[in-house]
């Protein structure tokens, strides 16, 4: 059951780089994160207040979950729709698919876990793909496209901290009330950022469609993929939900591809083997120690 909620999980979030790369070319992103964190919020208290009635967030773990509404907000999803304008939804893709990197290399700096060196080699590997697909169009840092995929990894390094940190506290409190929150204080967070912008937005140019990507983003993205993605944290662990992100690449690709024209070059899939390669050396990595760790015991 659990891998049917993260293949459900995986197909939302692909589809957020799609719709996020339409609607963004309309609508700003400070705009656009206001927009999506508001109807997200409204929608979270609602269930919140229904759900769980009261916040149970212990004194010590305050702080650390208002350091995820940081991160889920004013850095992963502001990020990801600056960057997202600039760059193309299959990189978006391919980056958020090294997740279990980034999920390795924050837990042995934060969390001081073991790593081998078979998983060190893993994320070299797969930050020497992700530098093919960042520098596809050569190596030129005043590049628009170059600037959104640094831009994206500064994204997906937030949710890959948003990922290390989180699952602590959804162990603790339930995956529905750490997820709820973050997103909520998150939203709060944004709101001095994006209002003024959000304001002074004419929605005059905003149709139908932008109206069905706004809630894709805010309802389908920001509140059931969230939570879909903090459930299955607290149930396994996080490497092994971290590992589904290697379908993203795939699906957003061939939507890419159908709906948006996007061409594929040999740079990208080249980048894109690379990078997969050395996530999969990272995850095999983690089993290994998994399986050395239960021997131990």
């Amino acid at each position: 059951m659990i891998y049917f909620i993260l293949i459900i999980q995986t197909l939302i979030a692909s589809g957020t780089h799609i719709v996020a790369k339409v609607v963004v070319e309309d609508i700003d992103s400070l705009t656009l994160t206001f927009l999506r964190s508001m109807i997200a919020a409204i929608g979270l208290v609602i269930i919140f207040l229904i759900r769980e009635k009261r916040i149970r967030i212990e004194r010590e773990d305050r702080l650390k979950t208002f350091f995820l509404g940081v991160l889920a907000i004013p850095l992963n999803q502001f990020a990801f729709l600056i960057a997202i304008g600039l760059t193309t939804p299959s990189n978006a893709a391919l980056f958020y698919a090294t997740t279990p990197v980034f999920v390795m290399v924050l837990s042995s700096l934060l969390l001081n876990e073991r790593a081998l060196l078979f998983a060190k080699i893993g994320v070299v590997i797969g930050f020497i793909g992700i530098a093919i697909v960042i520098f596809e169009r050569g190596v030129d840092f005043s590049s628009e496209y170059t600037h959104g995929n640094l831009i994206m990894l500064v994204a997906v390094s937030a949710w890959g901290l948003y990922t290390v940190l989180g699952r602590p506290l959804v162990l603790k409190y339930g995956s529905f009330h750490v997820s709820a929150l973050s997103m909520i204080i998150g939203a709060i967070l944004f709101i001095p950022i994006g209002i003024v912008p959000a304001i002074k937005f004419d929605y005059s140019s905003i149709g139908m469609a932008h109206l069905y990507g706004l809630l894709y983003l805010g309802i389908g993205t920001s509140i059931i993929a969230y939570f879909l993605w903090y459930y299955a944290l607290g149930r396994i662990e996080s490497t092994k939900v971290a590992v589904f992100t290697y379908l993203q690449p795939v699906v957003t690709t061939i939507l890419a591809v159908l709906l948006l024209g996007q061409i594929i070059t040999i740079q990208f899939i080249t980048g894109a083997c690379i990078a997969l390669l050395g996530v999969i050396l990272v995850q095999s990595a983690r089993h290994l120690l998994n399986i050395k760790n239960s021997l131990a015991r």
